[in-house]
């Protein structure tokens, strides 16, 4: 006989042959006892009860039972409120779960492992269990407190529905990200008109694969739709056709699901380098733009030049020496302009340069001493500064003063690496304007500024430099207007809110490089400071997390994460962002392309979110 048959001889008589009156003798008895049991009235509408506490329980979690046909009722992240017998109410979120357990036996019982391995069919009567970690006790005001108790046990358990999940796990708002797993249509929104959210700075991290370009993408349109400005630092090329509708077929199936078509972003405009080629030549609204050297911190252009101390002491002697030129043959400040001799006497040069100081100044002043100290032929400079007769006269006296640096070797690489920056061609060049920062800072515009073929990541640190100190001087100036404005009794509108996104954020703000560029990480920590005051947000993006100093973590507020599958990077991340459960880390290192856990100020709980597709057209980049 196999192990799973069974003989009918082996079945009691009592079973086989029940008395005629059991059914009636069952009967008699219920009657007796009072007849059946009226369903509890508390229960009604409840998917399922708190269990008792077990020596297992942890402080601010409940175990929840569920009836078997409750089961699909309690999805991961599925809000919940707890009515305790004893007349408190909790709020609570599904964070395990949830789990089928048989009613009577262990799951891991030999007979169910015995039947499952040998190709039976045992299938004993169960029921589901999830666990709940408390959000809070809900107050009848509506708000929520530290749960001071637990709820008792045997308390009904309700999952709330879509639109009041929403307004306690505070997720509305004008930008949408996307929509909350495992909700039918709870979406996860970002309000654009709160100081504590985009000013107070934000990380998009992930692998590649991730999805961050895709939530990039989608934040700038929704963004801009709310008429903020938008600057995106593109160092890829990603982003060069935002203004089209997107062409992706994956994309296109992802919209229409969610009742949405493929669209362009409003309002772009495209900068490049000067001499350099864009991503997308045929952009509506390219325009090239050259950088003005005289707007770097001298202290700034040392560090990403990473200049020795040699070089950095030769260097800041020819930066004197343009400066004694400029203001004696009358270049600046001009004689007379009292507005100008103030602000040569008001520059910190660690936040930016001397007025119209030029590289083609400083490679001039740099020769002129070269060639001083090597004893050769009297050097002729090219610079337009140097081409009247006075200025000559000038430049060689301080070029020949008994105090100037010895040496040759150090002037010498320091000349080079001024030629290395002359060579790229987009500093001071006349078939191409500066960036106008007051174009940028207006409602709703969107600028992209195409890296794409800047062919170094030392160029692209200085525009990147460059760009936030001129966006954080022009809304500075906004600001003080408006504060002006509005001591004159008006009401004018704040400053335009404005996002500045910063693509591949780990080549600029790397951890070696902080170290190297405290200067720098200065820069941007004041922007980021004052920032939260005027309407001026960072979103970091990167694909190495890693890379990133702890101090650029301490700048922000709000995270978007996708995949991360480096255990060292979530270990580091659980230390930075509050608030993200447990299981939602686990979850992590194995998120689809386009999941995300979203952590920001304004909501109750961090989420995983299903982040919207994007409409707009991404250029693929290997």
């Amino acid at each position: 006989m196999d192990d799973l048959t069974y003989s009918t001889e082996m079945v009691p008589t009592y079973l086989k042959s029940p008395a005629d009156d059991l059914l009636a003798r069952l009967d008699a008895d219920i009657a007796a006892a009072g007849g059946p049991l009226d369903p509890d009235p508390d229960m009604e509408g409840a998917i399922g009860a708190t269990m008792f506490d077990l020596a297992s329980s942890e402080d601010g979690s409940v175990t929840v039972l569920l009836p078997r046909q409750n089961l699909d009722a309690a999805p991961s992240q599925a809000l919940t409120r707890i009515a305790s017998r004893d007349g408190r109410r909790y709020l609570g979120t599904v964070t395990k779960g949830p789990f089928a357990e048989p009613d009577s036996i262990r799951g891991d019982s030999h007979m169910l492992i015995t039947v499952a391995t040998r190709g039976g069919i045992y299938l004993p009567p169960y029921h589901g269990r999830v666990q709940v970690s408390l959000l809070g006790e809900e107050m009848p005001d509506g708000s929520l407190r530290p749960p001071l108790l637990r709820p008792l046990p045997n308390s009904p358990v309700r999952v709330l529905d879509d639109d009041e999940a929403a307004r306690i796990l505070g997720t509305e708002g004008d930008i949408r990200l996307g929509r909350a797993a495992n909700y039918a249509r709870l979406d996860v929104r970002v309000p654009s008109d709160r100081k504590d959210i985009f000013p107070r700075h934000t990380a998009i991290l992930g692998t590649t694969g991730g999805g961050k370009s895709t939530t990039v993408a989608n934040l700038v349109k929704e963004a801009q739709a709310t008429g903020m400005a938008v600057i995106l630092l593109d160092v890829e090329g990603e982003y060069a056709f935002l203004h089209e509708p997107t062409e992706d077929q994956r994309m296109v199936t992802a919209l229409a699901e969610r009742d949405r078509r493929p669209d362009g972003v409003d309002n772009v405009t495209l900068y490049h380098l000067v001499d350099h080629e864009s991503a997308n030549e045929d952009h509506p609204r390219r325009q090239a733009f050259s950088l003005q050297f005289a707007r770097l911190s001298p202290y700034a252009v040392m560090e990403i030049l990473d200049m020795t101390d040699a070089q950095q002491e030769r260097f800041l002697r020819a930066y004197d020496i343009a400066k004694i030129i400029l203001r004696r043959v009358g270049i600046f400040p001009r004689p007379g302009n009292a507005d100008q001799e103030r602000l040569a006497l008001e520059v910190d040069e660690f936040e930016r340069g001397y007025p119209r100081i030029t590289l083609a100044l400083l490679r001039d002043i740099v020769g002129a001493c070269l060639a001083h100290l090597d004893g050769g032929a009297e050097y002729v400079p090219q610079a337009r500064e140097l081409q009247s007769t006075e200025a000559k006269e000038i430049l060689k006296a301080q070029t020949h003063k008994s105090d100037l640096p010895k040496f040759p070797v150090s002037w010498r690489t320091l000349g080079g690496k001024l030629a290395r920056l002359a060579r790229l061609r987009v500093f001071d060049q006349a078939k191409a304007r500066p960036l106008t920062y007051a174009d940028m800072l207006q409602p709703g515009a969107v600028s992209v500024i195409d890296l794409s073929d800047s062919g170094a990541t030392d160029i692209s640190n200085i525009v990147i430099a460059d760009l936030l100190r001129g966006v954080q001087e022009a809304q500075d100036e906004a600001y003080k207007t408006y504060e002006d404005v509005k001591r004159g009794g008006h009401l004018p509108g704040p400053p335009v809110r404005t996002l500045i996104v910063i693509e591949e954020a780990h080549e600029f703000l790397s951890d070696e490089r902080i170290d190297k560029m405290p200067v720098l990480f200065q820069q941007v920590a004041r922007i980021a400071k004052r920032g939260r005051k005027r309407w001026l947000g960072l979103v970091f993006v990167t694909q190495l997390p890693q890379h990133l100093p702890r101090q650029v973590f301490g700048l922000v507020n709000s995270y978007i994460l996708h995949k991360i599958t480096d255990p060292g990077v979530v270990s580091t991340l659980q230390r930075t962002v509050s608030g993200i459960d447990e299981a939602l880390w686990n979850r992590l290192p194995g998120l689809a392309p386009g999941q995300a856990i979203v952590s920001f100020p304004h909501m109750t709980i961090p989420l995983l979110v299903a982040m919207d597709p994007t409409p707009a057209k991404l250029r693929l980049v290997d």
